[in-house]
């Protein structure tokens, strides 16, 4: 942009020296007389129209010029405004996310008073294709869990089981893996089934809900929550819904695919329950 401006100055400068030639030679012969006078300044007359023509297209063309750079000035600092606003929305969207976080884990200290937990982040995921399982920072050395204490969101939903313990990292596998397995009620009956991982769909975030009493009503919705039976997880926690209700290909008895209430893959912060009294 910068030559380009530089070269139609130059040109413009071009046309001022030309118009004041013209003008000179214009002066001259307005104060002369006599036919030769008469014949340049019939000459002059047009090339004076024309170089005027010329100067106000190139000054048109110069305002032009600016203005478009004034513009393009203007565009800029608009973009750097722009820039700074969506960073400050970033910023204040995390702080609302980690500020809405913060209210979920005091909640569930008061909801499950009752509990002893150790909070934890999750800092690994498994990507293997025959387990479901993520890495947390907490272990022997730096908090109290064991293995086989259940592991629960901020918002008490169980999500899985710590399965192997290190000085300061834990293995929990997850609902989803095909070794988990826990005794839940359905529904508002209560009713007593498994809730179990699955392989097949294990890659798709849902479980099956098997051997379910011949008497019990599932419907698509109901709530899948655990027992408490076994002492292994205490009664109560969330694990799932309802999505589908199916009979097994032998046409004896019923199962049912659950769907956990959130996705376990988003989750980066959870409770592990080291004891939950009676």
């Amino acid at each position: 942009m910068n030559i380009l401006l530089k070269r139609r100055t130059i040109i413009i400068a071009a046309a001022a020296v030309l118009i004041a030639l013209v003008s000179i030679i214009s002066v001259t012969i307005f104060s002369s007389s006599g036919p030769i006078s008469s014949i340049i300044n019939t000459v002059a007359t047009p090339l004076r129209s024309l170089t005027s023509t010329i100067a106000s297209t190139f000054e048109g063309i110069y305002d032009s010029i600016y203005r478009y750079d004034s513009l393009l000035a203007r565009y800029e600092r608009a973009l750097e405004t722009i820039s700074v606003y969506e960073r400050d929305f970033r910023e204040s969207r995390q702080l609302a996310e980690e500020n809405e976080e913060f209210r979920a884990l005091l909640g569930f200290r008061e909801r499950y008073a009752g509990y002893d937990s150790e909070g934890a982040a999750v800092e690994d995921r498994t990507s293997s294709n025959w387990s479901s399982s993520f890495t947390i920072n907490k272990g022997y050395s730096n908090s109290s869990i064991t293995r086989g204490n259940g592991v629960v969101t901020e918002y008490g939903m169980l999500i899985g089981q710590v399965s192997q313990v290190e000085a300061t990292t834990s293995t929990v596998v997850t609902v989803l893996d095909t070794t988990f397995s826990v005794s839940v009620l359905v529904g508002e009956a209560g009713g007593m089934a498994t809730l179990r991982g699955d392989f097949a769909l294990m890659r798709t975030g849902l479980l099956v809900l098997d051997h379910i009493d011949d008497d019990l009503v599932v419907m698509v919705g109901d709530r899948v929550v655990t027992s408490g039976i076994g002492a292994v997880f205490p009664l109560g926690l969330v694990v799932g819904e309802v999505t589908e209700v199916l009979w097994h290909n032998t046409g004896i008895g019923r199962y049912a695919i659950v769907e956990p209430i959130r996705e376990i893959s988003t989750i980066t912060n959870v409770f592990v329950i080291t004891g939950f009294g009676e």
